[in-house]
């Protein structure tokens, strides 16, 4: 099952996720993010897609994923917050 959703979050940018599931199996098979915040390294946000990869349906793993992804000290996002990330990728997986 194929999942979309999107987000402006207030004051910042917008971001988008599609994210593929396998529903007998209850994970994740595929996630992208895209839209027009700011990240750097920019292709970091690949490192971020494939840790959610084969990730059970969980928003508590989802949470840990990516609060430990934003710790990394190399990674600079302006616009969204890592908060933002998570409701996003919520969002999409109730809907």
């Amino acid at each position: 099952m194929k999942n979309k959703a999107e987000k402006k979050v207030p004051g910042g940018k917008l971001i988008r996720v599609t994210v593929e599931t396998d529903v007998t199996m209850s994970k994740i098979v595929n996630v992208m993010f895209t839209g027009d915040f700011y990240m750097h390294p920019e292709e970091e946000i690949h490192t971020l897609e494939n840790s959610l990869k084969g990730t059970k349906i969980d928003e508590n793993e989802f949470k840990r994923i990516i609060t430990n992804f934003f710790e990394n000290e190399i990674i600079q996002i302006l616009g969204a917050s890592p908060e933002d990330f998570l409701e996003i990728l919520v969002t999409a997986l109730s809907g």
